[in-house]
């Protein structure tokens, strides 16, 4: 876990027992403790203040895409550049890979611009049907002639939970279409060139919609 990196938050609120999410990152590490800014509440954006011996639960995106998880607990408040909260370092063994190497899947709308690399079809502009770190589906309209094999250049504009815009630049094959009704087909698209730090976001992306869901089946 390096300076810079985001953490994502779980605290059970001990008088209603909901979990609210949090996102903060690290900004500086000893031996025994990450040094955190103070966590932003993921819906409401608002600062939030933890007293000391707040138990949580972090997460965060490995070098390997992978979503790692881990116990802490807010040990001290301290005076930095900014003010700042200490946790916790855990041990290596406490610290759990809850998310394999492979793209975890997620149906959700993504607005994607969509242009020809070899100038095979007019662009247009379309929303995702689901979205991973190797890929995503296409829904397009009938008139829109693609073929297995094509290559496209996709934009795609993702919003995360603390408000921030990504815009995601990637090359894509089409591998399978799929006809939905008379009026649109489902193109599934695989990532054949993309930046290691624009395929991290969408996994990012990805993990805090599972999140999201999950803490909707919890209210």
């Amino acid at each position: 876990m390096k300076i810079g990196k985001v953490l994502n938050l779980e605290v059970r609120d001990s008088r209603t027992g909901i979990v609210h999410e949090y996102y903060c990152k690290i900004i500086e590490k000893n031996k025994n403790y990450l040094m955190i800014d103070y966590p932003i509440h993921a819906q409401t954006k608002k600062t939030a203040f933890f007293p000391i011996g707040t138990l949580l639960s972090a997460s965060f995106i490995g070098n390997d895409q992978a979503v790692y998880q881990f116990s802490s607990e807010i040990a001290a408040r301290i005076k930095m550049n900014i003010p700042a909260l200490a946790i916790h370092i855990p041990d290596q063994t406490d610290i759990k890979r809850i998310q394999r190497r492979e793209y975890v899947r997620i149906e959700t709308t993504v607005d994607v611009a969509v242009h020809s690399t070899d100038n095979q079809f007019p662009p247009f502009v379309t929303v995702t049907s689901d979205i991973s770190g190797g890929g995503l589906a296409l829904i397009t309209d009938k008139n829109i002639e693609l073929g297995i094999g094509l290559k496209a250049d996709l934009w795609l504009s993702l919003q995360m939970q603390n408000a921030e815009y990504y815009y995601i630049y990637g090359q894509a094959e089409v591998v399978y279409i799929r006809d939905v009704n008379s009026r649109v087909n489902l193109l599934s698209l695989k990532f054949i060139s993309i930046s290691k730090q624009d395929r991290q976001r969408i996994v990012r992306f990805c993990f805090e919609k599972q999140r999201e869901a999950r803490q909707k089946e919890l209210i």
